[in-house]
This record gives structure tokens, sequence and C-alpha cells, in this order.
């Protein structure tokens, strides 16, 4: 019988490259940014790694769509890489198969890398696939800000809740973004905005305006990972960092071919939320996680994925937003880093960011965001539209947590 994963890998080293509009630098420039970063971080030199695992979700745009991209790139001594994709989950997904392979014993030392460059496309959100025949027919007019605006819609109607306090809510979501990546260097957006701006935007796909959606970057970012015995014999047994859990979940088609679904909330991130805390042993999500890395694409998608992950009440995930309970200050911490909203997001480096900023906070290297000792955190994804979906959760944490 399966026994899961948690703390049979530790992370040794962790890098990110800074996010935004690069202009001056290609995919491959980015990666090498990171795995820098990580290489430091991890002490080890090249030839150790074994296996490596390269997330790229749009590779018409950013590399070739071989794994030899980064075997070229980074100079791999000719070891296995493969090239995986599952759209805004993508980061996480290059993470998977690095942890997993540890996990299995298949190799001691791997790395994951998740990159996109975005903003060379000349598209203000995510750019269109090449058309053709399977495209034109299948994709007509559906748009990512329009499919969560539905969302939205739904998940007031369904909760009897007035739009206006909704709106008001999810102005709050993206100030806080807008606080939390000022205090971030390598964040895309670093000003701060005033709520009543916020909600005096323009309309993007009513409700939501301007600020409640989440921009497009170029950016990269890896990790390095090993067993828990082996990164004690390089060495780095203080405050270890090991997987706790990590779940996906993809869309069945219930969503869309009968009416379970209610169309305000994501069915996937429940059920990758409990398949989660039960590989991780956590029995009360809001008392025993210190921080979380949600999917904040929309402002109603952070908001409605607090509810999905447990940490606030069907329903009332809104008014606990408005209490401040998400805030870095508040009762759980979400999204310190400016998240998708503000930190960036290419789709290919954001599950990968997030277990970097779990990864700093842990080791106390946040900077001026920094949290007061937290030692256990969450990262989530869902990628493609709220009807038709992937769900990715990781948990991730102090190896002797439990200790």
């Amino acid at each position: 019988m399966a026994t899961g994963i948690k703390d049979k890998v530790a992370i040794i080293g962790m890098g990110c490259s800074r996010f935004g509009e690069r202009w001056d630098c290609g995919a491959d420039d980015l990666i090498l940014e990171a795995y820098d970063e990580c290489l430091a971080d991890a002490g080890i030199e090249t030839p150790q790694i074994e296996a490596a695992w390269l997330g790229l979700c749009y590779d018409e745009h950013s590399l070739s769509k071989s794994a030899l991209s980064l075997s070229q790139t980074l100079r791999l001594a000719n070891v296995p890489v493969t090239r995986v994709e599952n759209l805004c989950a993508t980061g996480s997904e290059a993470l998977r198969g690095a942890v997993y392979a540890v996990a299995a014993g298949a190799c001691d030392i791997a790395l994951a890398v998740g990159v996109e460059k975005l903003k060379d496309t000349g598209f203000g959100g995510l750019p269109p696939r090449a058309m053709g025949t399977f495209e034109d027919l299948w994709l007509p007019g559906i748009t990512a800000p329009g499919s969560f605006a539905q969302m939205c819609i739904a998940y007031a109607h369904n909760h009897g809740i007035a739009m206006e306090q909704l709106k008001e809510a999810m102005a709050h979501v993206s100030w806080k973004s807008h606080e939390n990546g000022a205090l971030n260097p390598k964040a895309h957006l670093r000003n701060r905005v005033a709520k009543e701006k916020m909600l005096a935007a323009p309309m993007i796909a009513w409700p939501l305006g301007l600020f409640d959606c989440c921009g497009v970057s170029d950016g990269a970012a890896c990790a390095i990972v090993t067993t828990p015995e082996i990164a004690r014999r390089m060495g780095k047994g203080d405050n270890l960092v090991s997987i706790k859990a990590m779940q996906l979940a993809l869309s069945n088609g219930a969503e869309m071919f009968h009416d379970t679904w209610d169309g305000s909330h994501a069915m996937t991130a429940r059920l990758a939320a409990r398949r989660a805390y039960r590989e991780a042993g956590i029995a009360d999500p809001l008392e025993e996680l210190d921080l979380v890395e949600v999917h904040d694409c929309f402002s109603i998608t952070e908001l409605i994925t607090m509810e999905d992950l447990g940490l606030a009440q069907v329903g009332q995930g809104w008014r606990d937003v408005l209490a401040g309970k998400f805030d870095r200050d508040g009762e759980l911490p979400c999204n310190v880093d400016g998240g998708l909203k503000c930190f960036g997001h290419p789709l290919g480096a954001t599950g990968l960011r997030m277990a970097y900023e779990i990864y700093l906070q842990i080791h106390g290297r946040a900077g001026e965001r920094q949290l007061v000792d937290p030692k256990l955190g969450l990262t989530h994804n869902l990628g493609g539209f709220p009807n038709r979906n992937v769900a990715s959760v990781a948990i991730v944490g102090r190896h002797d947590l439990d200790n």
C-alpha cells in the first residue's frame, strides 16, 4: 500500500530570477540566473546532478519544446532530462517529477527548473497558441478573465453576497498583494496601490477590474532535491526543509457534463488539498500551517481558494479577507511575496517560485517580508479554467517538525 512521500525528500538548494519585463535576456539567461543561485545554495557541482525536469508551458514562445534546452543551457553531464507541462501548475509538475524520482530511489540528486518568457510575445495576457482547425473550433472567444468573472458571479449568487461587498473583499486581496510585493526585490510589481484606485479601475471582464487580474511576466525558478540522509551527510542537517506532500487533481469532466458543480469553486483544489493534508498528516490546516502561497491569477481566485483549501468556511471567505485574516500580519499570511499578482506569473516558473518563498521563510532569509519563525507552508496552483482545470497542492516544512 502506498504510504506517500512525507519527509522522504529534502530541498537543499533553491533559486529564483527576478520576475518582470526582462527584455534584456532570453529564457536561457533566466534559467542561468535562477540556477546559479540554486547551485550556490545547495553547495554542490553540476556533475553531481543525476536527473532533471524542465517545466515550460508555452514552448513556442520561450525555448524549443525539447528537454535539450535545459541540458545544453546548463551543460548537464548527459543525464536524463524530462520536459513537462501542466498549464499553470507546470513549475509544480517539474518539482513533483524531481521529488518522486528521489523518493523512488531512482537518483540521489535531482533538479527541477521552471521558466517562461512571455513579455516578448506582445500580448498583455496569456498568448494564444498557434491557430488551426482544433483551436479555432474548440476555443472560440474563451478568455481567462471572462471565465473567472463567471466564477465570481456564481460565487456571489450562490452564497447571497452583494457584489459591492465582494468587490471590496477582492480589492483587499489585490491591495495586500501590492503591499507584500513592495517588500520583494525580485517582484515584477513593487508599487503600493490604494483600494479606492482599485475599485475605480477600468473593467476587464465584469466584475473583475484591472487590479483584480494578474499580468504575465518573464522569470525562472529552480530547486535541487535529495534524500534527508544525503543532505545530512552534506552538512545540511540544520533547519533542513523537506517535502511533506505533493498532490495533483485534474478535472474529469464532472464540471461540464452534469450538475454536481455550481460554478463557485474548484472541485480539483478541494480534492488535492484533502489528499495533501492526509499525506502530510495535517488534521487542522488552519492551526498547523504558518503561511500559504496560492494561485491568485485573479483576486476572486485567491478568495475562493482559501475556502477550497479548508482555511475559511464556504461562503465566508470574503469576510475573513476583509478582517485581515490572510494579511502578512494576520492569522495565516497568504502570498507574502506578492503572489502571481505582484511577484509575477511566468507559467512554467510559478509553482517553483511559490516553493522558493516557503523555503526562504523557513530558513529566515525573506528579508523585509520575513515572518516570525514559520515551520510549515503550503503551495497551490490552479491551471486552466474554472470548469476544466488542474490543481496542485504541495506542503513543505521543517524536516524535524514532528520530532
